[in-house]
């Protein structure tokens, strides 16, 4: 089996260019594609310094049409949906691949943050439990390619959470499993929010998923709630 790794983007220079450096040295057997949103900084330049590397250019910052794109180029048999601030495990690809092989067809890995603050070890606990609330991109996540089509794909309808919903129907229907090791995610939403502030903005955005708010609306409050980034 081979993976399809696929990292949307949108104004990610440097975090893209140590991640696809990174996957250079520990993901030589997979495909690599990257999907661009409309970046206007040094994104897509620094993409192109790796020629192994595909570059799709979606028409909108839509993280769900951009992952669907990559998904209907992949040529691999199982898709990693893998965000540009995270690096995974090195052996990322046995993991995901023995997994599959063992009838575990779609989940994610833990995160650790790469910062030492004590309460983002808060977060990182919380990671193993089988939990939707437990869940986030930031985990990245594995799907069996056909799997995910049967899914229905990413909800394009959502600005934000899009994730939530695949995996809620995963949990639902097909099970949902978490790798033991961890995806090393960047803290930079802390470097301009405390924790509690950002605690409290993702509450507020699961509880208006919860209860099927619109997806503009939760997008537009979660933006609110925390200062950039």
């Amino acid at each position: 089996m081979r993976i399809s790794i696929i990292i949307p983007v949108y104004n990610e220079a440097g975090n893209i260019k140590r991640l696809l450096n990174y996957l250079a040295s520990h993901a030589q057997n997979a495909e690599v594609i990257v999907v661009d949103g409309g970046s206007k900084d040094q994104t897509l330049q620094e993409v192109r310094l790796f020629e192994r590397v595909e570059l799709l250019l979606c028409s909108n910052a839509s993280r769900a049409e951009q992952m669907n794109l990559g998904a209907r180029q992949a040529k691999g048999d199982i898709l990693y949906f893998l965000h540009a601030d995270a690096l995974p495990p090195i052996d990322f690809e046995n993991q995901i691949i023995k997994a599959v092989e063992k009838g575990h067809l779609a989940g994610c890995f833990r995160f650790i943050f790469d910062s030492s603050k004590p309460l983002l070890r808060i977060n990182s606990f919380f990671t193993r439990l089988p939990f939707l609330w437990c869940r986030g991109g930031d985990q990245s996540l594995y799907i069996q390619k056909d799997l995910f089509w049967e899914m229905g794909g990413y909800d394009e309808t959502y600005a934000i959470m899009e994730e939530y919903v695949l995996i809620k129907k995963l949990m639902a229907e097909e099970g949902f499993h978490i790798l033991p090791d961890a995806v090393k995610v960047s803290a930079r939403k802390y470097s301009t929010n405390s924790w509690f502030k950002v605690m409290r903005a993702n509450f507020i955005a699961f509880r208006q998923f919860k209860k099927g708010e619109c997806t503009e609306t939760i997008k537009q409050t979660y933006r609110k709630n925390l200062n950039p980034y």
